[in-house]
C-alpha cells in the first residue's frame, strides 16, 4: 500500500499517495475519479519510479477549495508539490481533467517535467477534435456547468447511483473493482464535493482560454505521448501535432475510457519504456498492447 500524506502548496492541502523510488512519475486523475485511478498500475511503477498520485484540488481528501479550478492554478499546484516534495525533474502522467493542467505544466516548465503523457481528453478548443465533438460536446459538461448549484441540487442523495453511471454507461467501460468504486462514491457524495467536481467544467472556458494563449507563444518540447481508447480515440493527438516536437500517438483498442482500471497492462506496457527512455530525474540538490486487466 502506498503511504498516504497531507501536504500544503499554493494555497491547499493535497491528500498525496507515494510509493517507490528512483526517478519520479506524477500521476493525475480526473472526474470521477481519485488517486486510486492508478490502483492497478502504482506497484508496478514504483519497482522502478517514485510514485506520486494525488487527489486533485476539491477531490477526494484534499482541500475544498473555493476556487482554483482552472488549468492554470491546477498546474502550479502540481509544480508547488513536486518542489516540497524535493522533486526536480519528473515524468507526468494525466488523464481527463488532468490532462489540462498537465499540458499547460509541460510547456511552461519543461525543466521540471520530463517526460508527459496525456490520455482520454480534449485540450480546450484546440483544432483536431472536430470530429469528436460533430455532435457537441457529451451532455454532462453542460449540465455540470450550469447555473450555479443546479446540478448540486439535482444529485445531491444520488451519487452513488451518478458515479455508476459514468464507471459504466457514461465512459464505455465494465465498471471497476468494488473497493475502487467505493472509494470514488465516498469522495463524490455531499454538496461540496459536487460543488469541487463541477467547478472544474465551470472553469473549462477559462482553461480553454489558457490553453490557447499559452500555445500561441511555446512549444511544447518535451517528449510526449497521447494516449486514446474510447471514446476520444486519437483526437488529442491530433490537438497536440501541431505544437508539439516529440510526439506519439496510440489508441488502446477494446478498453473504455478508463484506461488505468480498464486496460492496465496495456497501459504498462506502452508506460515502462516510455519513462524509461526518459533519463533519471532527481532531487532538489542532486546533480505492442497486452491483453487486459489479470
Amino acid at each position: 500500500m502506498p503511504e498516504l500524506r497531507r501536504i500544503a502548496v499554493n494555497g491547499v492541502e493535497l491528500n498525496v499517495a507515494l510509493a517507490g523510488s528512483g526517478p519520479a512519475v506524477l500521476l493525475l486523475h480526473g472526474f470521477p475519479h481519485t488517486w486510486e485511478l492508478w490502483t492497478d498500475v502504482m506497484a508496478d511503477l514504483a519497482v522502478r519510479h517514485r510514485v506520486i498520485a494525488p487527489d486533485l484540488r476539491g477531490f477526494g481528501a484534499s482541500s475544498r477549495a473555493a476556487s482554483g479550478y482552472d488549468a492554470a492554478t491546477l498546474a502550479e499546484d502540481a509544480a508547488a508539490l513536486l518542489l516540497e516534495l524535493g522533486v526536480a525533474s519528473a515524468a507526468v502522467v494525466a488523464i481527463d481533467a488532468g490532462t489540462a493542467p498537465a499540458f499547460l505544466l509541460a510547456l511552461r516548465r519543461p525543466r521540471l517535467v520530463r517526460r508527459l503523457v496525456v490520455m482520454e481528453s480534449l485540450l480546450g478548443r484546440l483544432p483536431g477534435a472536430e470530429d469528436f465533438l460533430a455532435d457537441g460536446p457529451p451532455w454532462w459538461f453542460g449540465f455540470h456547468a450550469a447555473a450555479p448549484d443546479l446540478a448540486e441540487t439535482v444529485l445531491e442523495g444520488h451519487e452513488a447511483a451518478y458515479v455508476d453511471w459514468f464507471l459504466r454507461t457514461g465512459t464505455l467501460g465494465d465498471g471497476v473493482l468494488p473497493a475502487v468504486r467505493d472509494a470514488f462514491v465516498r469522495a463524490y457524495t455531499g454538496r461540496q464535493a459536487l460543488r469541487c467536481a463541477f467547478s472544474y467544467y465551470r472553469a473549462l472556458p477559462q482553461s480553454a482560454a489558457q490553453i490557447e494563449q499559452a500555445v500561441g507563444t511555446a512549444r511544447l518540447t518535451v517528449p510526449t505521448m497521447a494516449l486514446g481508447a474510447q471514446p476520444v480515440g486519437a483526437a488529442l493527438e491530433r490537438q497536440l501535432r501541431p505544437f508539439t516536437d516529440d510526439l506519439t500517438g496510440h489508441v488502446i483498442e477494446d478498453c473504455g475510457h478508463i484506461i488505468p482500471l480498464h486496460r492496465p497492462r496495456a497501459l504498462l506496457s506502452l508506460l515502462r519504456p516510455f519513462l524509461a527512455d526518459g533519463g533519471t530525474g532527481g532531487t532538489l540538490g542532486e546533480g505492442g498492447v497486452d491483453a487486459d486487466r489479470g
